[in-house]
């Protein structure tokens, strides 16, 4: 722990005496407005961008609020001759850091001509959304991420070595077993005062690395609200001065990747005997495993690569299979479920970085519109 505090001295958000910020965010608020932080996808497809602006009005829907702007040859979505990108609001947050009746606006992007940006997978993901509404189907993404310094070591990790191998650090309790349980804490109450549907927590399988759960969500929320917890993942590790990374092996050798297991299930699986629905879900996902792997990462299966090994609780990214509480299997049926007969399935393919748009359409065209 010695040297993670030398590392944070090197931090130059951890430097920053943050008690002199409260003499500030105490003034009150002139009446009738309020501010709003407008957020959205980069061109990156990973990454989130964010801006402020003054109200003044409290909105009741996204519909209220004004449609803004930004440069996007600054993003990776624009050329510099003709920059402007618009951003169209969706979602409302309340804002855990401002408080009051601040908010946080989660929005699409789309270019000047009206069409959205390669980045805005929510806009053909709620169509089929509102395609499949019947049959309401659930998502649950478990969210696995990384803690690093700022020299992108992972945090509490030696400097010129590793960390004990792994075993007893997931779920693990102590301070020789888990790092920075004070961001994973502060998120998750952020999470919670947000708005975002944020149900469970924990510390994974390598040091440093954490996950928590979004869900259940129907349809297009899960998008939404996972997006929402990663900006304030990064918002709030930008506090501590530290950086909280999806990269989906952010190290190289005998360590655990990072995934977004997806939890899945429509009403009639939901339903006694809805374990046969669940099969035939499955056996649709088998014939499709090419375009779901596309579909899982940012960069078409290029970072599932380095992750879907077949090693380190993954199955393979060549191979589909399925099984019962089987955690190398692509497709797992959790043993209560197929105990019970009904319920859901997982998805353990998609990698953390994973835009879950292209996750919740890819999964919906399957096994519900059966392309």
């Amino acid at each position: 722990m010695v040297g993670m505090s030398r590392t944070l001295e090197l931090s130059p958000n951890a430097q920053i005496n943050k008690s002199l910020l409260d003499k500030y965010m105490s003034l009150p608020m002139p009446d009738g407005k309020i501010q709003a932080t407008y957020i959205w996808i980069d061109g990156t497809g990973e990454n989130v961008r964010c801006k402020d602006r003054t109200l003044d009005f409290i909105p009741q829907s996204p519909s209220e609020l004004p449609i803004w702007n930004y440069d996007g040859s600054s993003t990776y979505q624009a050329d510099g001759s003709n920059s402007d990108v618009y951003l169209h609001p969706v979602t409302i947050y309340r804002d855990p850091f401002r408080r009051g009746n601040n908010i946080l606006v989660l929005c699409e992007t789309y270019r000047h001509d009206g069409t959205p940006t390669e980045s805005n997978k929510r806009k053909s993901c709620l169509e089929v959304c509102k395609l499949t509404a019947d049959e309401h189907p659930w998502f649950g993404i478990e969210q696995e991420y990384t803690l690093l310094d700022v020299d992108g070591r992972p945090l509490g990790w030696p400097k010129n070595g590793f960390p004990g191998p792994q075993g007893p650090y997931y779920c693990g309790v102590g301070a020789d077993k888990v790092y920075a349980r004070d961001i994973v804490d502060a998120h998750y109450r952020a999470c919670l005062y947000a708005g975002v549907k944020i149900c469970g927590t924990n510390a994974e399988v390598m040091p440093a690395q954490w996950e928590y759960q979004v869900g259940p969500c129907e349809g297009i929320q899960i998008g939404d609200d996972l997006w929402m917890s990663r900006f304030l993942l990064h918002r709030v590790s930008e506090e501590f001065g530290i950086v909280a990374t999806l990269d989906p092996k952010p190290m190289q050798g005998d360590w655990n990747g990072a995934g977004a297991h997806t939890n899945v299930s429509t009403k009639a699986m939901r339903e006694v005997g809805g374990i046969a629905e669940i099969e035939k879900a499955i056996h649709k996902l088998s014939k499709h495993h090419d375009r779901h792997i596309r579909a899982y990462d940012p960069h078409g299966g290029k970072d599932n690569e380095r992750r879907l090994t077949g090693k380190h609780e993954t199955s393979s990214i060549h191979d589909f299979n399925a099984g019962v509480a089987n955690r190398g299997c692509s497709i797992r049926i959790p043993r209560g479920v197929s105990d019970q007969g009904y319920g859901y399935f997982e998805d353990r393919r998609p990698s953390s970085n994973c835009d879950p748009y292209s996750v919740a359409e890819a999964i919906l065209r399957t096994i519900s519109l059966n392309e």
